[in-house]
């Protein structure tokens, strides 16, 4: 700072220090001794234009400069010459220094500095001689003096004569610039400092008014801790955690750097993790209450609704996700100990050991079928309560968070008390994935223990068909239960044990009416035998198509007056417009096929596997029937003499109502099963082929005994020969052991056969003796022979016209 104008002063800082450290803006800093004092102390902010100023360009000083441009340049010129003309005039009049030392020139002489003083006093100057000297020097000087005052005389003059009228106009001036003071003073006073004393009081009314707002809002948060008590005397922990959370906020941005209150905050956020410690322990206690409270109890839904709600909002405002977990814990021990306790119960009913009870409510494999049961029944009733509640405990669970995520909830009188939508989407996303897992794992271990129950029913202990169905019907709505709870899961274990125990009955169901039926055919004598009414009811309800539910009970007085059945025995099957002879054993079969289709009824879940017995038990019926009558078994099972044509016609015809039966079996399963059935079409092509088997036995006798009756033939009088009446007399037997049995058509079809064998074996036999259409006796005899047989064949009435005219018998002539 060499100058007057190079002095530091207050506004020569780049930065006021107390207007920075007082800046309300800034706040408390602690930085202050870490950072350099300069243009950098303070964050330099980019100050935006003004909208008030317009934008200055070079187009507006262009007038200017054209009107001041040639003035200048002319001034310049002027300029140049003046300077020129006194530089040279000064150059003329320079000061001559030349025998002057320079040390006496400089502007610091300094004798006090030994160097300059030993410069002046040279020792070899005498005194005398120095004074001389200087002396010399001295005139040197004053000459020179003298020469520029000379020379400046005309110009000091002048100014000197200037100086008056220059005061004189300075006065002027003073007196100018005083008046106009005191007018700006004047005009400052009237229209600047009142106005700016207006606009200041202004300014400090409205800061007043923000202090006095401040200082009611610190009045208000100082409430803060007297009101959190009262609202959680009442249990309304979402309006605590929000009185707390929106205190909190105030404190942040508009109470920041109150040291008055700046222990308010670790104040509340202690008071915030007594809420959250209060929240899980109410809910574990809740959670307790609700679950471990008596079956019996007649409260429908939730135990206290308004304490769930307040407890699940405020653990959710608090993103306390963990409580689902909680629940779903102290829901698995209620169900344990629900179980425990009833398997005490009734095994103290059943005198049994109490120590055959494990920890998880699970009992030994040794009671009895009704006893099991019944322990299975109470166990399913007592688990679908604990079920029910957790998915009303779930419902509300669900409707608060639709409601805290502002979702419509389903149900709106249990929704949150509370307007703030303080769930995301994502953290709602989350609650129904924790819920929906609360349900599937309640709903799993339940199922997991009524199926251990299922389970512990020994292989040993034989249960009932009754039975059977009861413990169908306890899975089926145990499982429907949970299904409808969890939103279709489906309950494998459960089913799972059904199939196990319920396989074992039919397994045992199976085997027990496969000997009994092998039994039958065994002691069957094959002859017709007579329809019971209740058979023919059983058939009636199979020819409808519909599904059989169960067997149908002996006629009704309504049925016997009406004609419907006879008290009596039929001696065939009606079916329609067709009458099936049949024996006895399949009479028996009827029924037990009927059983079969209740029994898959009952347990639809082991349709397939019923139908899989059905079939096997169709196939036993099919292959034993073939090896006693075609195989001839019968004679040493039943004590035959010998295998009929009537043991033939009679056994097809079984086998031909256990054909028509098979469409309507398959039909019957379909409706219960979407499994595949094909072990019907087998047995039915089974059935078909073995049909075929006994109609060809019929006609290979027929040919036999035919055959044997030509062999013998001679074609010689008397006519008709003892072969022919013998021919005529097997046709004749033929007819009266199967007209009876099968129909008409079926008769036809069989004698039709007969006949065209029996013109073969007469076509060769006329070959071998060597009998022509010649009109001989020979031919005479053979024609009355035939003629005898047709007549016969007109009597039996088994064949068509074409078969019987003159003309039918013509191709047996070979020439």
């Amino acid at each position: 700072m060499n100058g007057e104008d190079d002095r530091w002063s207050l506004y020569t800082a780049s930065q006021h220090l107390p207007a920075v450290l007082t800046d309300p803006n800034k706040g408390r800093q602690s930085n202050f001794f870490t950072k350099t004092w300069g243009d950098g102390f303070v964050e330099k902010t980019t100050i935006e234009k003004s909208p008030f100023l317009p934008e200055i360009t070079w187009a507006h000083f262009d007038a200017y400069l054209r009107k001041f441009g040639k003035r200048y340049k002319r001034h310049s010129r002027f300029k140049e010459v003046s300077f020129e003309g006194n530089h040279n005039k000064v150059q003329t009049h320079t000061v001559n220094t030349e025998g002057i030392p320079e040390i006496y020139l400089r502007q610091n002489l300094n004798l006090n500095d030994p160097k300059v003083f030993a410069e002046v006093f040279e020792s070899k100057k005498t005194e005398n001689e120095l004074q001389d000297e200087l002396s010399h020097h001295l005139d040197v000087v004053e000459e020179q003096i003298a020469q520029q005052v000379s020379q400046k005389s005309g110009a000091f003059f002048h100014a000197m004569t200037s100086h008056d009228s220059i005061m004189e106009e300075m006065g002027t001036a003073l007196q100018e610039v005083k008046a106009l003071r005191s007018k700006v003073q004047r005009v400052d006073k009237a229209f600047a400092r009142d106005s700016l004393r207006l606009i200041g009081l202004a300014r400090g009314k409205a800061n007043y008014v923000a202090l006095l707002d401040k200082l009611k809002l610190m009045a208000t948060v100082l409430q803060t801790q007297p009101t959190l008590q009262l609202l959680l005397s009442s249990s309304d922990y979402v309006g605590a955690l929000e009185l707390i959370a929106g205190t909190q906020d105030v404190l942040v941005k508009e109470l920041a750097g109150v040291t008055s209150l700046r222990h308010l905050p670790s104040q509340l956020k202690e008071m915030q993790k007594l809420i959250d410690k209060m929240l899980t322990t109410e809910f574990e206690r809740y959670a307790a209450t609700d679950l471990h409270r008596p079956m019996d109890y007649e409260t429908v839904g939730v135990l206290e609704p308004e304490r769930l709600v307040s407890l699940v909002a405020g653990l959710l405002r608090q993103s306390h996700l963990q409580f689902l977990e909680v629940y779903k814990l102290e829901a698995i021990t209620a169900a344990q100990a629900l179980l425990k306790q009833l398997m005490i119960e009734h095994l103290a009913d059943a005198d049994d050991e109490l120590n055959e009870l494990t920890g998880s409510g699970e009992i030994a494999p040794t009671m009895d079928a009704p006893h099991w049961l019944k322990v299975i029944r109470a166990a399913s009733e007592a688990l679908t309560k604990i079920i029910e509640r957790v998915k009303a405990v779930h419902n509300v669970i669900k409707d608060i968070a639709s409601t805290s995520a502002g979702l419509s909830p389903s149900n709106s009188s249990l929704a949150s008390p509370s307007t703030e939508n303080f769930l995301s989407l994502e953290e709602h996303n989350r609650v129904e994935l924790k819920l929906r897992d609360l349900l599937s794992s309640v709903c799993d271990y339940c199922t997991e223990r009524v199926a251990s129950l299922v389970s512990t029913q020994s292989d040993k202990q034989t249960i009932t068909a009754a039975q059977v169905v009861e413990l169908s019907n306890i899975v089926e709505g145990f499982t429907e239960t949970c299904e409808r709870t969890c939103g279709g899961r489906q309950s494998a274990a459960l089913k799972a044990a059904f199939k196990i125990q319920a396989g074992n009955y039919v397994h045992r169901f199976h085997v027990q009416r496969k000997n009994k039926l092998q039994i039958l055919l065994d002691a069957e004598t094959w002859k017709v035998a007579e329809v019971p009414s209740e058979i023919q009811m059983l058939v009636d309800k199979l020819a409808l198509g519909e599904p059989i539910k169960s067997l149908p009970c002996s006629p009704t007085e309504e049925d016997i007056t009406t004609n419907k059945y006879n008290v009596k025995p039929s001696p065939y099957l009606r079916i329609g417009n067709q009458q099936y002879y049949t024996v006895g054993a399949l009479l028996i079969f009827i029924r037990l096929v009927s059983e079969y289709c209740v029994c898959s009824y009952d347990l639809q879940l082991l349709a397939p596997m019923v139908a899989k017995n059905l079939t096997d038990l169709l196939k036993t019926f099919n292959s034993r029937s073939c090896q006693l009558v075609l195989g001839a078994g019968a004679l040493r099972t039943a004590g035959l003499k010998t295998i009929t044509s009537t043991n033939l016609v009679l056994a097809s015809r079984s086998l031909q109502f256990l054909v028509w039966t098979i469409p309507l079996l398959k039909g019957h399963f379909k409706s219960l099963t979407n499994e595949a059935l094909s072990g019907f079409d087998v047995v039915e092509q089974d059935l078909g082929h073995h049909i075929r088997q006994l109609e060809t036995k019929v006609v290979t006798i027929m040919n036999t005994l035919l055959g044997d009756q030509l062999n013998e033939w001679d074609a010689k009088p008397p006519v008709p020969s003892k072969q022919f009446r013998n021919i005529s007399r097997h046709l004749t037997k033929l007819h009266e052991a199967v007209s009876l049995v099968l129909p008409q058509g079926q008769v036809t079809d069989l004698y039709e056969v007969i006949h065209k064998n029996f013109k073969n074996r007469v076509r060769d036999q006329l070959m071998k003796m060597n009998i022509q259409n010649n009109g001989g006796p020979q031919h005479g005899v053979v024609t009355t022979e035939i003629m005898f047989y047709l007549e016969t064949m007109k009597t039996l009435r088994v064949l068509p016209e074409k078969h019987l005219s003159d003309s039918a018998m013509d191709d047996i002539w070979i020439r």
